[in-house]
């Protein structure tokens, strides 16, 4: 059976009496080339063993159980289990979890199942859980690395830099984490149905070193939240906010001159490097 070809899809969709979900964002890809290309993207091989989240009907299971040694899929709807059931019976390295994957412990599942094998995640993602289930697998520290069909806005503020309209906090989290990688577009003739937006791979690297050492890492992480929650509005106003109730206005407008940043400075203007200074300045000052 070819899991892309349209014809096909819906001839199995309608034999399991199968209706899309919105809630679940269900958009399955009816392009061959583009499976093939997200799993040789992912670098998975026979040593590697490969979380997939949402697998749908496949597609992208098939491909990835052609390369790694195992491919673990965590699918939420249960309608599309006996649809799996037939579609994976013949790649026994493959094995579907019922569940939902921001609830299942991603140590566990990875000693469990895919033991004595590399961790690699590659998935086609709901576009409604992108930024969490990133998060989550960024923050496991387990996998070799992360390889996923985003929304291609999500995919551009990932990898954007600073002083462009796509940089934010979630930018500067999954850099901190990692070395991240637009790898191509896909447009939305290629699923089905198709989504009103065009669609990006992202590839993820897991650093082995965070690219800085703040003194305190959630100190750190407040400091760039502070800074962004009134975008386009000087550094100071954001700092203030988050900080008025430890340091006074003054105190904070110093830490900012101390850094050797202009008065006027935004928060979109500073990459990591800045923002460790900055949080750093601020542990200083900050009563222990």
């Amino acid at each position: 059976m070819d899991l892309c070809n349209e014809r096909q899809i819906k001839s199995l969709l309608a034999r399991h009496g199968f209706r899309f979900s919105k809630s679940m964002g269900q958009n399955f890809l009816i392009v061959p080339s583009i499976p093939q290309d997200i799993a040789s993207a992912s670098g998975a091989d026979s040593s590697c063993g490969v979380l997939e989240v949402g697998p749908g009907i496949g597609p992208l299971t098939v491909q990835l159980a052609q390369r790694a040694g195992k491919v673990v899929s965590v699918e939420l709807d249960k309608s599309l289990l006996p649809i799996l059931e037939e579609t994976l019976a013949p790649f026994p390295n493959t094995q579907v979890i019922s569940g939902d994957i921001m609830k299942l412990d991603l140590d566990k599942a990875i000693d469990q199942h895919l033991d004595g094998l590399t961790p690699l995640v590659c998935a086609n993602l709901p576009y409604n859980i992108t930024t969490p289930v990133l998060t989550k697998f960024l923050e496991c520290g387990r996998f070799r690395s992360i390889t996923v069909l985003i929304q291609r806005e999500v995919a551009r503020r990932i990898c954007a830099r600073p002083g462009t309209a796509d940089y934010g906090s979630f930018t500067l989290f999954c850099q901190y984490h990692a070395k991240c990688e637009l790898m191509f577009e896909v447009s939305s003739d290629c699923f089905l149905p198709a989504p009103k937006v065009t669609s990006a791979v992202l590839h993820m690297e897991p650093l082995a070193e965070h690219p800085v050492k703040p003194k305190d890492e959630a100190l750190f992480f407040k400091t760039i939240q502070a800074s962004f929650a009134q975008r386009r509005k000087k550094l100071l106003n954001g700092l203030t906010t988050a900080f008025s109730s430890q340091l006074s206005r003054d105190q904070l407008s110093q830490a900012i001159a101390s850094c050797g940043f202009p008065e006027t400075v935004r928060g979109e203007q500073l990459g990591l490097e800045e923002f460790c200074q900055l949080s750093d300045q601020l542990w200083e000052m900050l009563p222990h």
